[in-house]
């Protein structure tokens, strides 16, 4: 029977995430996490084949945490929450966040380790299923609006402050809420 893992999935992956944020992705090695962590190289190749694919799992996780907010407030009925989602976890997750402009999930299922083929498949699935949820039960709001609306704008206006290490300012979330009034009918409506 093996030792325990000294270090959790999550550590490491924090460690990947932290070292990203400060010096860019090309500077997480395997060698650098590990002496991050003050882990032999070794364990991390024991819980990752390579590096991609500690990268790609960081990735993923980072989505995973981005939608879950996102699908709750499409859940709970509210599009506009569902928008105002983006600048917010941008703000309280700024590294995560910078994190997933470096790539799309159509480039990471044609690039990224195999062992990520069914992750990468079913990455946006619950996001689509809350979209046809929610126009299925509001029915004056149809699926190519409320994906603008929540989706598109909202990306649209973090990506800038993204790409420049800086926090979206409040007014985006103003504009937000005002192209949701545009584009989508009031509730109750």
């Amino acid at each position: 029977m093996g030792r325990a893992a000294k270090f959790s999935e999550d550590q490491i992956l924090d460690a990947a995430l932290a070292i990203t944020a400060e010096d860019g992705p090309g500077a997480a090695t395997m060698a650098a996490i590990a002496a991050r962590l003050g882990a032999p190289t070794g364990s991390l190749y024991h819980r990752f084949s390579s590096r991609d694919l500690l990268l790609a799992t960081l990735w993923i996780r980072s989505v995973r945490s981005f939608q879950r907010g996102f699908v709750e407030a499409l859940t709970a009925g509210d599009a506009q929450a569902a928008a105002l989602h983006t600048p917010r976890w941008c703000r309280r997750h700024p590294t995560e966040a910078a994190l997933l402009l470096l790539h799309r999930r159509q480039e990471l299922a044609t690039t990224w380790p195999d062992e990520l083929g069914a992750d990468l498949d079913t990455l946006n699935a619950q996001v689509s299923d809350a979209l046809n949820s929610f126009t299925a039960h509001h029915p004056g709001i149809d699926r190519e609006r409320l994906t603008f609306a929540t989706v598109d704008v909202p990306y649209g206006a973090v990506r800038r402050y993204l790409l420049e290490r800086r926090p979206p300012p409040q007014l985006v979330d103003e504009l937000i809420t005002a192209a949701c009034h545009a584009v989508l009918p009031p509730p109750n409506a």
